[in-house]
């Protein structure tokens, strides 16, 4: 690609993939029903709150789930490919393989929330541990589904919890055998051509 292409696809990727992660984690933490007066929490809801209300009328929750977010993400990842389509180092989709696309895009966005939140959180336990922040408490609640089911496997041992490190070569793990996989199947067919694959590759 030309330094003009090579920007723009940043400047997409960047800004698109900025706001995906605001959904993502407002998604999230109102599936683990967080502390809606943090900070934070209200930040993500005023940020997302504007593309959201319409939807809603049209897309009811369920179960706890806010579909009107999931659909927000898929329309936000295939904007940014469809935005990606018309550079013309890229082909033009199908809208089925954008939307495959799409999928494995977010699925890969919601690993690396909790790869990342946990590195954070273990980082914030060593920096000031016993301290409470914002960060620190929202981080606690989004990550504590995913821990628990490895602390009732590997339970602290002489005050060392492993459960971090083990969660997180579990997650990798999803990763390298399913995610990566999917990515790749999807490049294989010509979908993107292989400048973008190698760049979208773990």
């Amino acid at each position: 690609m030309n330094y003009v292409s090579n920007a723009g696809v940043f400047l997409i990727q960047t800004i698109f993939g900025l706001y995906a992660l605001i959904v993502m984690l407002r998604l999230l933490l109102q599936v683990v029903r967080a502390d809606f007066y943090n900070p934070i929490s209200q930040f993500l809801v005023k940020a997302t709150s504007t593309p959201l209300r319409p939807l809603r009328r049209f897309i009811p929750g369920y179960a706890g789930i806010d579909f009107a977010a999931v659909v927000l993400l898929l329309i936000l990842k295939l904007v940014e490919i469809t935005l990606i389509s018309l550079f013309p180092e890229f082909p033009t989709l199908a809208i089925g393989g954008a939307l495959a696309l799409a999928v494995v895009e977010l699925l890969k966005l919601l690993i690396n929330v909790y790869i990342f939140g946990i590195i954070i959180m273990a980082v914030l336990s060593w920096v000031s541990p016993g301290t409470y922040n914002p960060v620190a408490g929202l981080l606690h609640q989004l990550m504590e589904p995913v821990l628990r089911p490895f602390r009732r496997l590997l339970p602290p041992m002489g005050g060392l919890d492993l459960t971090p490190l083990i969660a997180l070569i579990a997650l990798w793990l999803v990763m390298l055998l399913f995610i990566a996989p999917l990515q790749d199947g999807i490049c294989s067919l010509s979908l993107f051509n292989s400048t973008y694959c190698r760049a979208r590759l773990l």
